[in-house]
């Protein structure tokens, strides 16, 4: 199997008269959501390590790679051969380590280089096109990334110029501050609607937060995630066994249902999750 017969069922699928109406009336615009979809579907395959679910959302994604292809060049703009030989050439560009003369013996010295050859690229780009280079450090974050991700790219970006917390603990104080100013202002206004000051502050704490992510290894949008894993899976419990008597959550008090969450926490500690 190659990917010649993908692209001939896209073409198919995008033949006037003879195709898809749905695939004939999409755009890049229009289509623009569903990578982002697919590739957070690959992502939650793999950390439940499901190898089937991986192989098929893997191909959903490629299938996204050549619809977009596909409608570039329908435009004249570019086909499916230009984006492979485009990586292609990045790759090596990006490896002078392994196809070049250049040096990298660890993880660290290539993280460097890769960054080097990037910065180089986006330079002759600006150039080529008569754009101005950009004039700040953190342009080039893109701005559709989910904000956690965004936060941290943006926090390592100032931080290779020096602008950062010396180590996870003063990050922790800066939570600690952050929070008391969120506390301030909840006690502004008691039961009032959200007013901007409050949101702005709930911001600077979730950016904080990302921070120490960052600076203690940890990926913030994994995290997030196991957390919600964490929460359904023992709400779930909670549901199931209130479901034993008959009932739903609406009609348990609080006090029940914090006592069936402890339950549930219990549970997983005893079959070695040890995790809050």
């Amino acid at each position: 199997m190659t990917i010649s017969r993908l692209i001939g069922i896209m073409a198919a699928l995008r033949t006037p008269g003879t195709g898809c109406p749905w695939d004939l009336a999409q755009t890049s615009r229009t289509i623009a959501p569903y990578a982002i979809e697919e590739a957070y579907e690959v992502v939650d395959a793999i950390e439940r390590g499901d190898a089937e679910d991986i192989k098929d959302e893997l191909g959903d994604l490629l299938l996204q790679v050549v619809f977009h292809a596909r409608l570039a060049q329908e435009a004249g703009d570019f086909a499916f051969e230009d984006v492979v030989g485009a990586i292609c050439d990045k790759m090596v560009r990006r490896h002078p380590h392994v196809f070049g003369l250049a040096a990298a013996d660890d993880p660290e010295a290539v993280t460097l280089r890769w960054s080097e050859v990037k910065a180089a690229e986006k330079a002759a780009r600006h150039a080529a096109r008569g754009e101005p280079q950009p004039s700040s450090l953190l342009d080039g974050v893109p701005k559709p990334l989910p904000a956690l991700t965004r936060a941290v790219k943006l926090q390592e970006k100032a931080g290779k110029v020096g602008f950062d917390w010396p180590s996870a603990r003063e990050v922790l104080d800066k939570i600690r501050e952050e929070t008391a100013e969120v506390e301030a202002e909840l006690a502004q206004e008691p039961g009032a609607p959200t007013s901007q000051a409050l949101f702005e502050e709930v911001g600077d704490l979730l950016f904080v937060v990302a921070n120490l992510a960052r600076k203690t290894g940890v990926d913030p949008e994994q995290a997030l995630r196991a957390a919600n894993a964490k929460f359904e899976r023992r709400f779930h419990h909670i549901e199931a066994r209130l479901a034993e008597g008959g009932r739903s959550p609406a009609q348990a008090t609080l006090e029940e249902m914090e006592a069936l969450w402890v339950e549930a926490k219990r549970s997983e500690r005893a079959l070695g999750d040890v995790s809050n």
